[in-house]
C-alpha cells in the first residue's frame, strides 16, 4: 500500500533510549488513499514513530464497497522496507514488478520485501466481495538487509493461538508460545487476536520487546487502559506478560519487536538513511529507472511522487521532544 499524503513528513526513528512510557494511548488520524479509500493511520505518530521495526500501520474499513470501485492504489515504488498485508474481510489483487499476481484474502498473509526497489499495485476487482476491511503494515529493514533483492511471499497456513477467551492467528514471530513461519529480518512479532465477551487473558510476551495493541473492532482493556477502535496503546519493554480483558468482545492487532537500533528517514513510500538517499529514490522513480521496473507496462497507471519539501529533510527524534 502507498502513503498518498501529498505533503508527507520525513520521519527519523531512533532506538528508544530510556525504555519509554509504560503506557501511551494514541488515536489514529484519518487520511485518504487516493479518492476512494479512507484509512486510519496509527503509525507513524508524532509521539511514537515505531514499535520495534514496525513503522507504518493503516486500518481501512469496514467499508461497503458494493457500489464503489473499492481500493484503487495504482503502481507505486518502495525501498528499504517490507509491506505486510492482512485482510479481515474482502479481496484485493496484488501485482508487482517481480511478476507476482496474488489475491489478498482473509487468513492469508502477504509479505512484499522491497529491498533495493520494487513497484506494486493493489486494486479491487469488479467481482469483489461487498465488504472491505484490513490493515497494511510496513517493517523497516535493518541496514545490512535494506538493499536485498525484492521478493514476495504469501502464507496461507499461519499458526492458531487459542486460549480460553482469545482466538487468533500469529502473523510474525512468537506470541505466547505460538510461532509463525514467516520471514522477518529483525526480532518481531505480530498477531490478529479476537477476544470473547467477558475475556480475561494473560499472554506471555518477550521482555526485551516493546508492544502495541491496536483495536480494529470492539474494545479491550489492556492492563488498566481501555482501548477502542482505531486507538493504539503503546507499551514499553520490560514486561513478562500482558493482561487483556474485554467486556463485550474485541479484535486487535498486536505488534511487538526489539527496539530498532538504527536511525531511518521515511518519506512517502521510501525508507532511507539520509536526505540525499530520498532525493535519489524519488529521482529514480521519476525517470523510471531500472531500479523500479513496471508492474505491467510503462503505460500503466502510476502514482507520481509528491514534490520534495523546500527545506532539507532533517532527522526527528523517535520520541516527541514535547513529552
Amino acid at each position: 500500500m502507498s502513503d498518498l499524503d501529498t505533503r508527507p513528513q520525513e520521519y527519523l526513528c531512533a532506538g528508544r533510549p530510556d525504555g519509554g512510557p509504560e503506557k501511551l494511548l494514541l488515536t489514529a488520524r484519518r487520511v485518504y488513499l487516493g479518492r476512494t479509500t479512507e484509512v486510519a493511520r496509527a503509525l507513524p505518530d508524532k509521539q511514537i514513530r515505531m514499535i520495534g521495526a514496525w513503522c507504518f500501520l493503516d486500518h481501512y474499513g469496514p467499508e461497503d464497497v458494493s457500489g464503489s470501485a473499492g481500493m484503487q492504489v495504482w503502481a507505486h515504488p518502495h525501498t528499504g522496507l517490507q509491506t505486510v498485508s492482512w485482510l479481515l474481510d474482502g479481496e484485493i489483487e496484488h501485482r508487482d514488478s517481480l511478476g507476482s499476481r496474488a489475491m489478498v484474502r482473509p487468513g492469508e498473509l502477504n509479505i512484499m520485501t522491497a529491498g533495493h526497489g520494487i513497484v506494486h499495485s493493489e486494486i479491487s476487482q469488479p467481482d469483489k466481495p461487498p465488504l472491505l476491511h484490513g490493515v497494511q503494515l510496513w517493517v523497516a529493514l535493518p541496514d545490512a538487509m535494506r538493499d536485498l533483492d525484492p521478493a514476495f511471499q504469501s502464507y496461507a497456513d499461519l499458526p492458531d493461538l487459542n486460549r480460553p477467551g482469545v482466538h487468533g492467528k500469529v502473523l510474525i514471530g512468537d506470541v505466547d508460545g505460538a510461532r509463525s513461519p514467516t520471514l522477518a529480518y529483525s526480532p518481531l512479532c505480530g498477531a490478529d487476536l479476537r477476544f470473547d465477551a467477558g475475556a480475561d487473558v494473560v499472554l506471555a510476551v518477550e521482555e526485551g520487546f516493546e508492544y502495541g495493541i491496536f483495536v480494529v473492532a470492539g474494545a479491550v482493556v489492556v492492563e488498566s487502559t481501555t482501548v477502542g477502535v482505531d486507538q493504539l496503546l503503546y507499551l514499553g519493554a520490560n514486561r513478562p506478560n500482558l493482561r487483556i480483558r474485554s467486556q463485550h468482545g474485541g479484535r486487535v492487532i498486536m505488534l511487538g519487536g526489539q527496539p530498532f537500533a538504527e536511525d531511518i528517514v521515511m518519506w512517502w513510500n521510501f525508507i532511507g538513511r539520509s536526505h540525499q538517499e530520498i532525493v535519489e529514490f524519488r529521482s529514480a522513480w521519476e525517470r523510471r529507472d531500472p531500479r523500479f521496473p513496471p508492474v505491467v507496462s510503462r503505460s500503466e497507471k502510476v502514482m507520481e511522487a509528491p514534490p520534495m519539501p523546500t527545506v532539507r529533510l532533517k532527522p526527528r527524534p523517535r520520541r516527541s521532544l514535547s513529552e
